[in-house]
């Protein structure tokens, strides 16, 4: 089972990025409380959407190379988190119904794997704020590894 989150920033979804603006919010503003609160000391200082702190840009003094990463930043990509998996037979599968229980191969309190795209780029631990599921990371895959993985795969 997987959860997958995906930037609804397309004009197909009308006012989608104002609610996704929103929601980036609350969880900046909650990750803001659990720092004043003392929760995240002596952990590195985080990034991104969700911390609340600007984006970085990529820009330099006439560097085209630059100027092309910066056009591959808001490409939109698949984050799915995956809960565990499980082989079984489909005389199974057809035998499911509400309140059927599927055993997963992944143990109560095991870390989470983060998948972009399909490819493992982290794991990390289930974290509920504001009624809400997310995740922290607590491992994260090196750049160098990611291009071995993609590369081989």
């Amino acid at each position: 089972m997987a959860t997958d989150a995906t930037p609804n920033d397309t004009p197909a979804h009308g006012g989608a990025q104002g609610a996704a603006d929103d929601t980036f919010s609350d969880w900046a503003e909650a990750l803001q409380e659990q720092k004043a609160a003392g929760q995240g000391a002596g952990e590195p200082e985080q990034g991104g959407p969700l911390s609340g702190a600007a984006p970085r840009t990529f820009s330099g003094p006439g560097d085209p190379s630059v100027q092309d990463i910066n056009m591959v930043l808001d490409i939109p990509v698949q984050l799915s988190v995956e809960l565990g998996r499980t082989k079984v037979p489909i005389k199974y599968i057809l035998q499911l119904a509400q309140g059927s229980v599927v055993e997963l191969d992944a143990l109560a309190g095991e870390p989470m794997d983060v998948l972009v795209n399909g490819y493992l780029i982290a794991q990390g631990e289930v974290v509920v704020v504001n009624d809400k599921f997310g995740i922290r990371l607590t491992d994260v895959v090196t750049p160098s590894e990611r291009l071995r993985r993609v590369s081989r795969g």
